[in-house]
């Protein structure tokens, strides 16, 4: 019976994980509907606009009236204490009721709902589904699949054959999905499964079938996040108990559930993070940690998570003991406002945030704030150790080489004298140097130091390096009376402490790393000095299949020690696994470091999603291949113009499409350093300043043979070939980071030949 009257209170509306994922899909107009549905609900449950029913032979499955076609699913948890789990078709919500399944994990304690009916036609209809497998198979105790095998090919034993169903039951795997996982026979299911399915059983199953032993997966996965000894015998009758232990959030304003829908992945995962995620948020290391893992897999968000954890740690204060930092000034701007978003104004308040040469530049203005130095980037400076060696008629090297031996090494790893040059370690120059053309490469290093002093420029490499010299420095200092304070038993030296006009000390207690593949050995040693080596002093995030700078270190010979404390993150959560598999058949067969002396790599590296099969479509001329964007551009008028974007991989390009477009009546918007220069029309940029960021649709426009790579890249094969190498990762890396910017939609073009980089993703000539 529905009861009609005035507002009520004390109604609490919750949202369940998944549920608004399921949610964000709707026709915009039954979204609109949705978001009055939840106001009014809030204000009053039992109005009879709602039409408010329980379901039948369901004791605590209700549903009501979103608009005259959709209907809401709610579990009532006690009173009017209600658990939004669906949003469905009226059509569908009474036919075969037995189909919806919820109840309380018997291991987590957490709150689970599937239905039943959905996931065997998503999953298992076998007729209807094209096999796919990982993107890149990882070690497992059963063959892998292959890329795209025959509906013949099919494994026809179930994956997990080898594990009983009480087996299942105790690693926390939902147990009315037990006879679902039963029939799985290939990876391509076991995906689809994994969408649909609680996270805890996704998760548990994926481990299982990277060949994780069962044991370790109980351990790892399932004993973090199991109910606590005292909760050992649980109530599983006891749902107000049971939400406390689930991923659910209270709508408390029509904001915040618009926040959670509609800032995409970033959105749900403020509320939603995923348990592997959540561990490594919460974990205490007792040093520099890492988190690895491919685009899309939410280290960033881990990240902003990990900042607001160790701020909430700190005692209370008015100043900012965390520094956040990553590599460029967008990414920088990004993260502020998303720490703004996640954590709040008090959050925001203890945390400095700055992009890492900004950072630099603060240490040596500080030191010389009357420096008026104009900085040049690597490009000006390659062209002054061109005239430098013209001017002296130096031949032995040539102007690259020398630019990235200062880069690389000397700046890199903050060189102050030659005698230390003749000894520094070169990992990964390739080419070897005797003593005697060490000698002269540190003269003319010497030489271009001083033309670049005369000039009155510097490089934002020189100014890391002074930087991590300059930190060092303090860094001894402080350590030096640290000594001298532990020999007086704790006591300060206030004659010391007053003459330096400050307490001396580590300007950081925790530091956080977005992006720290693209970080320079000068950076890490400033870093390293500025936070005094103790629990949870480094956390930094990274993917070397992303580094798109040429700025190679290991680590550990900086003092970073990682090993031990380093963890992977596998799911991606952005993109779909067509997009995922081409973009990692770009990469080839190369090989990743991990950042510290060892290999990396993207084995197990998989998406939950689903989608289109990117397209690939060549050109004769820039000319007609501009016309294909535009025509593609088209095809995707119903995505909104600002979710859509297109790269290239020169501005030369950028200023010439963005005049096409705009005379084709589509408004284009070039992204600068800075960011985009408006909200309205379709994003244009280079492929560098695609970095962080992301779309339903892209199109990597201009990747052909010369441009990707560039031509000069083969003129190394002979004279440099280690330099050649690594050019070609860099060009294959930014090539990949741009393919992952896609989320729904990803199309390539070209205009003549196409890149080399595309050959596993045509067919063969």
């Amino acid at each position: 019976m529905t009861v009609t009257g005035a507002p009520r209170t004390g109604v609490t509306l919750r949202l369940l994980d998944k549920a608004d994922k399921e949610i964000v899909r709707l026709d915009r107009a039954v979204l609109g509907a949705f978001y009055k549905f939840q106001h009014d609900f809030r204000r009053n449950p039992h109005a009879g606009g709602l039409d408010l029913k329980q379901l039948e032979g369901h004791d605590r499955l209700w549903s009501a009236r979103v608009n005259r076609e959709w209907r809401a699913l709610m579990i009532r948890l006690g009173g009017d204490d209600w658990l939004l789990v669906s949003v469905k078709h009226r059509s569908h919500v009474h036919k075969n009721l037995g189909r919806f399944n919820y109840g309380i994990n018997h291991v987590t304690g957490a709150i689970e709902y599937v239905d039943l009916q959905v996931v065997e036609e998503s999953v298992l209809r076998r007729e209807l589904t094209t096999p796919a497998a990982p993107a890149v198979p990882a070690p497992r105790p059963t063959p892998a699949l292959a890329a795209e095998p025959d509906r013949a090919e099919r494994l026809e034993k179930p994956l997990f054959a080898a594990y009983t169903d009480e087996q299942l039951a105790d690693l926390g795997v939902a147990e009315p999905l037990i006879p679902v996982v039963r029939k799985l026979t290939t990876d391509d299911e076991l995906l689809g499964l994994a969408e649909y399915a609680p996270r805890h059983t996704g998760e548990v199953l994926l481990r299982l079938r990277d060949g994780v032993p069962y044991d370790a997966v109980m351990e790892q996965v399932t004993a973090p996040v199991a109910v606590t000894e005292p909760e050992k015998n649980l109530d599983t009758g006891d749902w107000q108990a049971a939400v406390d232990r689930s991923q659910t959030v209270v709508i408390t304003d029509d904001e915040s559930l618009q926040s959670i829908l509609e800032e995409g992945d970033f959105g749900r995962w403020k509320i939603f993070l995923h348990p592997t995620q959540e561990k490594l948020v919460h974990r205490r290391y007792s040093g520099p940690a890492r988190v690895g893992g491919g685009p899309g897999t939410g280290k960033t968000i881990v990240a902003l998570h990990r900042v607001c954890h160790l701020v909430r740690e700190l005692p209370p204060g008015h100043s900012k003991p965390v520094l956040l930092t990553t590599f460029n000034k967008n990414l920088a701007a990004d993260l502020r406002a998303r720490l703004l978003s996640l954590g709040g104004p008090d959050v925001l308040a203890r945390v400095d945030i700055a992009h890492v040469d900004l950072l630099a530049t603060r240490v040596v203005s500080e030191a010389d704030p009357g420096n008026a130095k104009r900085r040049i980037d690597d490009t000006a400076a390659l062209r002054e150790w061109r005239e430098l060696l013209v001017e002296s008629g130096e031949t032995r090297w040539s102007a690259e080489f020398l630019s990235d031996e200062w880069n690389q090494v000397i700046l890199g790893q903050a060189v102050t004298s030659r005698s230390d040059y003749f000894t520094v370690r070169r990992a990964g120059r390739g080419r070897s140097v005797t003593r005697a053309e060490r000698a002269g490469i540190w003269q003319l290093a010497e030489r271009f130091t001083q033309r670049l002093e005369t000039k009155g420029l510097e490089t934002h490499r020189q100014v890391a390096e002074r930087a991590a010299r300059l930190e060092t420095a303090r860094k001894a200092r402080i350590d030096k009376r640290s000594e001298e304070r532990e020999e007086r038993g704790g006591l300060n030296n206030l004659h010391v402490e007053a003459g330096s006009g400050a307490w001396l000390r580590y300007r950081y207690r925790h530091i956080v790393v977005d992006e720290a593949q693209d970080l320079s050995a000068a950076h890490w040693k400033m870093l390293r000095a500025m936070v005094p080596s103790k629990a949870d002093d480094i956390f930094l995030v990274g993917d070397t299949h992303q580094r798109i700078y040429d700025n190679q270190v290991t680590l550990g010979s900086l003092g970073v020690h990682i090993r031990g404390r380093s963890s992977r993150l596998t799911l991606s959560y952005r993109t779909t696994r067509e997009i995922l598999r081409n973009a990692i058949q770009v990469l080839g067969d190369a090989d990743y470091d991990d950042l510290d002396g060892g290999d990396d790599t993207l084995a197990g590296y998989r998406s939950i999603l689903h989608g289109q099969t990117p397209s690939l479509r060549g050109a004769r001329s820039w000319d007609e291949e501009m016309d294909l964007v535009v025509e593609q551009l088209r095809a995707w008028h119903d995505v909104p113009r600002e979710s859509t974007a297109v790269c290239v991989p020169t501005n030369d390009m950028v200023t010439q499409l963005a005049d096409r477009l705009a005379r084709r009546g589509i408004t284009p918007t070039e992204i600068t350093q800075d960011g985009p220069r408006s909200d309205q029309g379709v994003h244009i940029g280079t492929m560098y300043r695609f970095k962080g960021l992301e779309y339903r649709c892209l199109i990597i426009a201009g990747v052909a043979e010369g441009l990707v790579p560039r031509t000069s890249v083969d003129a190394w094969e002979h004279t440099d070939p280690s330099r050649q190498q690594r050019e070609l990762h860099r060009a294959r890396s930014l090539l990949f980071v741009a393919a992952t910017r896609a989320r729904d939609a990803l199309a390539i073009t070209w205009h003549g030949e196409p890149s080399r980089f595309l050959a596993p993703l045509l067919p063969p000539r």
